[in-house]
């Protein structure tokens, strides 16, 4: 990654920044058509074709953002705007084309819940295989179990194999370990939209006093109320820039005109 750029020094008193980013740009090869094979490949070689190249595209270009310490910003926009491309590059699973990303403070980034989930072990193994893949020590997880089979729900079903398990179910035991982590900054991409009411209720209850204690929020979302309801800030993107950069009522009042929605889901 870009070496970080070096960052004016805040004023006295002012919270603390934990995500800085400059100028963030990715940039993507587009096929129209692809070579497929190592043998494909040599065969156009020695036959003298063209070989593909694929024409570069911007996922995302020069976004730049800071969030403080007990701030929480939510990136909206429609599909293909570059919102988990944004995300991803916060989070170090891609590098970046272009610009500088400095996190301050320990990363969790909830964007492909129970990626490392196994459906033929139970849902006490996947935890201790999660909590592996998130970072968390045997001695960690120890102390931190039963909070997480408490915030999960799932105790009646711990010991069943996970190809049991619901879509719903597993993203809630998923969630529930990588919060565990007890980070300073929480990357989220629509976590919430495969839970039930009690499960929502519970997550927006963990990410206000994530917050109170200053934690840093960056969600990505499409639901308005949980967005109103956590974040003072979003950011709209849209094909990859940012269109805007504001309060959130002034954000998703110019969103849902931009793309034709009525009104009355502001309500």
């Amino acid at each position: 990654m870009t070496r970080p750029a070096p960052r004016e020094a805040l004023s006295p008193g002012a919270p603390e920044v934990r995500v800085s980013c400059r100028g963030l740009s990715k940039r993507f090869r587009h096929f129209e058509e692809r070579v497929t094979s190592l043998r494909e490949l040599i065969g156009r070689r020695a036959l003298g074709h063209r070989i593909p190249e694929g024409r570069p595209v911007f996922h995302l270009e020069d976004l730049s953002l800071e969030v403080a310490s007990g701030e929480a910003i939510t990136i909206v926009g429609g599909n293909g705007s570059g919102k988990s491309t944004a995300l991803r590059l916060l989070a170090g699973v891609y590098e970046p084309t272009s610009g500088t990303v400095e996190i301050r403070g320990r990363l969790t980034a909830v964007i492909e819940l129970g990626v490392g989930f196994h459906p033929e072990l139970s849902g006490r193994e996947n935890i201790r295989l999660y909590a592996a893949v998130m970072g968390m020590s045997p001695r960690e997880l120890a102390g931190r179990y039963e909070r997480i089979v408490e915030f999960s729900g799932v105790e009646p079903y711990i010991d069943q194999p996970l190809k049991y398990y619901s879509t719903g179910m597993q993203a809630r035991l998923a969630f529930s370990v990588a919060i565990a982590t007890e980070p300073d900054v929480l990357l989220v991409d629509e976590v919430l939209a495969v839970g039930d009411f009690e499960f929502r209720e519970r997550c927006i209850d963990f990410f206000e006093g994530f917050l109170a204690r200053g934690g840093s929020l960056v969600a990505v979302s499409h639901d308005l109320e949980l967005v109103r309801r956590l974040c003072r800030r979003a950011v709209w993107l849209d094909r990859g820039r940012v269109r805007m950069d504001a309060d959130v009522e002034s954000v998703a009042r110019a969103y849902v005109d931009a793309v034709g929605l009525d009104r009355r889901v502001l309500e």
